[in-house]
């Protein structure tokens, strides 16, 4: 059974950065793809990007050129890296991952992000 441990959620002023970390336990053996979600009360869950099992780096629209994603390897730990961030930016952001982008079936607890 995999659990995802996520990090790194806070508070911070607009214009500030974030790093959210997420790693597989439980069995590490396997590189997983993996994703970050996000939802803010009212509306519905996001996708802010993530990487594929082969190392693709995808990132949506709303988040590109503010956010950017990296994986340690040797850790299996998928990092989100979050620039410039924005009061709409607030959200509960949720890590995930699967076997192959976008079937993700492993999620984390979430971890939450305050821009004020």
């Amino acid at each position: 059974h995999v659990q995802l441990v996520e990090s790194g959620g806070g508070s911070v002023e607009a214009g500030g950065s974030l790093r959210l970390s997420c790693a597989p336990s439980g069995s590490t053996d396997d590189r997983y793809a993996m994703a970050w979600f996000r939802q803010s009360p009212g509306k519905s869950r996001e996708r802010v990007g993530g990487i594929t099992r082969g190392g693709e780096i995808i990132i949506e629209d709303s988040v590109k050129g503010r956010f950017t994603f990296f994986r340690d390897n040797a850790e299996n730990t998928l990092y989100l890296q979050m620039n410039n961030l924005r009061p709409e930016d607030t959200a509960m952001y949720t890590c995930a991952a699967g076997e192959a982008w976008p079937a993700f079936v492993y999620w984390g607890q979430g971890t939450q992000v305050t821009v004020s």
